[in-house]
């Protein structure tokens, strides 16, 4: 920042008419929100009752059976290329965790649960990438956004449970000033101030779901989760005088960029968990995804440079640069079938009072789960100058877990340690160009994603 040539390149270098932010999803919607949400594909609408409730179905906090506090960690290496070469799509990998708090209100059980999704590498992350660059548009830096929900929930009835929050994201506005006076031939006597500024403020979206009990069936779920988009927001001014060998240059540059850093469409989920069978559960899932309201992630920036040379020194600045000719994405909805299964494998030990729980259950259970998730790409055909790179996605998981209930007289719940392991794979796709002299050309793309982790849970 001590040079005010310098610092005017690095402005142009990072925002420059045709650029974009890439606008991405945050990690629950890609991989999953806990152990035993990720090994069950994430069919979780109807039968999540601890912290991932948060991000599945709020209402099941309701049917927590006590206070738990969670912490989990997970890694997902993301293998995606285009002619086969990586495509430098980075790993993804944070902390997850959250709590429930159950309770009674007026006699009405009552529960209260935070979630979050932390990211281990930073919390904010922006690229510039001209919009006809190839790009895996859906999973490239999706860690890059924090996740954090307060929910609440209600059982007013004894078949029916309801509940609802808000969930935050993280957004940016920031702004710079470099002002003075630079000596070109001699940078290190240059004298410059310059001024930062920036914002982080918070964008909320709703999430609601209610669960109903089926009988001796099981349970029924309803989700909707709210869109969200992430604005980001840069002002630059450079204004000072470039002294070059006794010839002194008043210099403004002044640059505005305006664009959608993130965006996270609207769901809406419905989901039955059949529990008719004691120590079997099979969850289905199906998700409607609002891809078709995406926003085109191409920056819109207005530039302008002006220059005040003494007469004797002819100098010929160059127009401002011409507003970007934005491309439609029209990206389409998707349904998102999933499927997932919990099995008891093994209860062993002595019957044991769980806290909260009717009946007694063995000291220790292991439980073997199993998922599988389809997602058909929102993306149309890459026929034009845009090169958002997509396929289906086919994900496998499979976990389990070790549940030790009342360990210990301080623990007077269950003490559970769940694993969890993904692999998806997005078959090759070949992308042809409809003009034969595009810049970038007919090419193929697809790849692999392996995701593994794991959660603790303490029920007291």
């Amino acid at each position: 920042m001590r040079r005010l040539p310098c610092a005017a390149a690095l402005v142009l270098a990072l925002v420059v008419s045709g650029r974009t932010r890439r606008a991405r999803a945050h990690a629950p919607d890609a991989y999953g929100f806990g152990s035993r949400g990720a090994a069950m594909g994430g069919a979780l609408a109807a039968d999540a009752t601890d912290f991932s409730a948060g991000y599945y179905n709020p209402a099941g906090l309701a049917g927590a059976t006590g206070l738990g506090l969670s912490l989990g960690y997970a890694y997902a290496s993301n293998r995606l290329r285009a002619d086969g070469r990586d495509s430098g799509v980075r790993d993804v990998h944070g902390l997850s965790g959250g709590l429930v708090a159950p309770g009674e209100v007026l006699g009405v059980p009552f529960a209260f649960g935070l979630a979050m999704f932390l990211p281990d590498d930073g919390l904010s992350r922006i690229k510039a990438i001209r919009q006809e660059t190839p790009r895996w548009e859906l999973y490239d830096d999706r860690l890059s956004i924090l996740f954090l929900a307060a929910n609440v929930a209600l059982r007013p009835l004894p078949f029916l449970e309801i509940g609802g929050g808000v969930a935050f994201l993280a957004s940016t506005r920031g702004r710079f000033s470099v002002t003075g006076r630079a000596d070109a031939l001699s940078p290190y006597d240059s004298a410059l101030r310059h001024e930062v500024d920036a914002d982080l403020t918070s964008i909320r979206y709703p999430q609601l779901g209610a669960r109903v009990r089926a009988g001796d069936l099981g349970f029924v779920g309803l989700t909707y989760r709210g869109e969200a988009k992430l604005p980001l927001s840069i002002d630059a001014r450079l204004r000072g005088v470039v002294d070059f060998a006794g010839i002194e240059v008043p210099l403004l540059y002044e640059l505005e960029s305006r664009t959608v850093d993130a965006f996270l469409p609207q769901q809406v989920v419905v989901g039955a968990s059949f529990q008719r069978i004691e120590g079997l559960r099979v969850n289905v899932d199906v998700a409607w995804v609002n891809w078709s309201a995406y926003e085109s992630p191409v920056a819109r920036t207005r530039a302008h440079l002006e220059a005040t040379p003494p007469p004797e020194v002819p100098l010929d600045l160059p127009d401002d640069p011409r507003p970007t000719s934005v491309v439609p994405l029209r990206f389409a909805d998707r349904l998102v079938p999933r499927l997932g299964v919990e099995y008891l494998a093994l209860a062993a030990g002595g019957l044991r009072k769980v806290a909260g729980q009717e009946g007694e259950r063995r000291a220790i259970e292991i439980p073997l789960r199993a998922g599988y998730v389809y997602e058909r790409s929102p993306v149309p055909p890459q026929r034009g100058a845009t090169n958002y790179i997509d396929a289906d996605r086919h994900t496998v998981s499979l976990g389990a877990g070790v549940v030790l209930n009342r360990p210990l007289a301080e623990l007077p719940g269950s003490l559970r340690i769940d694993l969890h392991g993904q692999l998806s794979v997005l078959p090759e796709v070949v992308v042809q160009k409809d003009n034969p002299a595009d810049f970038v050309g007919d090419y193929r793309a697809g790849g692999t994603m392996v995701n593994l982790g794991g959660t603790v849970t303490a029920g007291f």
